[in-house]
């Protein structure tokens, strides 16, 4: 099970920026694990966003469980494949 959903909105205002948000729930644990997270989702976005992101579109991360612990490639992984999805 990957360690997050990815939802992305087309804002159809002409611009073409992308942007991304990041949430993450009380339910996957304290302060510490959360941020810990973000983190990573953080890095995530800023390395494969510009390539791979929908121009014009808003991105929202959504943290699950699973990402916490999840292998840093395998996170690379199933956000390349999700962008590819978004993308067809």
């Amino acid at each position: 099970m990957p360690g997050f959903v990815l939802l992305a909105r087309d804002r159809g205002d002409g611009d073409s920026a992308m942007r991304i948000g990041y949430t993450v729930t009380k339910k996957i644990g304290g302060a510490v694990v959360r941020n810990r997270l973000k983190r990573r989702l953080r890095a995530l976005a800023r390395e494969i966003l510009p390539e791979l992101g929908l121009a014009g579109h808003d991105h929202v991360l959504i943290g699950r469980s699973d990402g916490v612990a999840r292998d840093f490639q395998a996170l690379r992984d199933d956000l390349r494949r999700a962008l590819g999805k978004l993308g067809r």
